[in-house]
């Protein structure tokens, strides 16, 4: 298994060789804009953080940066014990290699079937994906999740006439403890239950050329930079205190 390699420095693209020279490339494309979302995310809610914090020091992220052998890293942002938001991370993955055969049947059964099915070797892959988790002090105000990604493979080593496959994937959710209708009206009901009270889930998205389905990732992850601020509710408000204290444990991840 591969180990990850911190970095003191993120580099400027976790891209290499045909793809890092590329910068129109929907791999190149879509890691821009993940970074850029990150950073936007983390901004915003440094920004609640300090406008709650009374003039004292605000809560900020920290980051760490990280490559592997094989191909590609990462950078994890996490941001804990403030006034505002109890841990928050964002973290975002540009990674690439060989996959094995049994994950490729998983991933695309249909693919792995034209490409020899039981007898496909390895899979060369590429994964991009920005995914967060925030949870608010205020047991109101819902815990939020969001996971989007870009994913990539190339044709079995032993079957180079198989098609490559890309597709788009990713998901936003509300995860509240006390329903607030004012908080999840921009949200479809989902599930039935608080649980994923509401939100958008796709997988597979390949329908469309990869440039529509770019812009349309990057159209509903950019709405989530608004909306994480939004959910953010009074943490003064006086039951707040109160529902601390005899609720420890709010709701399961």
């Amino acid at each position: 298994m591969e180990r990850e390699t911190p970095e003191l420095v993120a580099p400027a693209t976790f891209l290499r060789g045909e793809e890092g020279a590329s910068p129109e490339s929907v791999r190149a494309r879509f890691e821009r804009m993940i970074r850029r979302m990150q950073a936007e995310v983390c901004a915003e809610l440094e920004a609640v953080e300090g406008g709650a914090s009374d003039g004292g020091g605000a809560a900020l992220f920290r980051e760490d940066a990280w490559t592997r052998p094989g191909g590609g890293g990462g950078i994890s942002r996490v941001l804990q014990g403030g006034r505002v938001f109890e841990k928050a991370a964002v973290n975002v993955s540009v990674v690439y290699g060989v996959m094995p055969p049994e994950a490729y049947r998983a991933a695309r059964p249909e693919a792995a079937a034209a490409a020899g099915g039981e007898k496909a070797g390895p899979v060369p892959f590429f994964a991009a994906g920005v995914s967060s988790v925030i949870h608010p002090v205020n047991p109101f105000a819902p815990t939020m999740h969001f996971n989007y990604r870009y994913f990539e493979t190339e044709a079995p080593k032993d079957a180079p006439g198989a098609p490559r496959q890309w597709w788009f994937g990713g998901g936003t959710d509300l995860t509240p403890s006390y329903i607030i209708e004012e908080d999840i009206k921009h949200f479809h009901s989902h599930r039935g239950e608080r649980r994923g009270v509401g939100g958008i889930f796709f997988d597979d998205l390949s329908d469309y050329d990869q440039k529509t389905l770019l812009q349309f990732a990057t159209g509903i992850i950019s709405s989530l930079v608004v909306f994480s601020v939004k959910v953010s509710l009074d943490i003064n408000s006086p039951h707040v205190f109160m529902v601390l204290r005899i609720s420890p444990q709010r709701g399961r991840l």
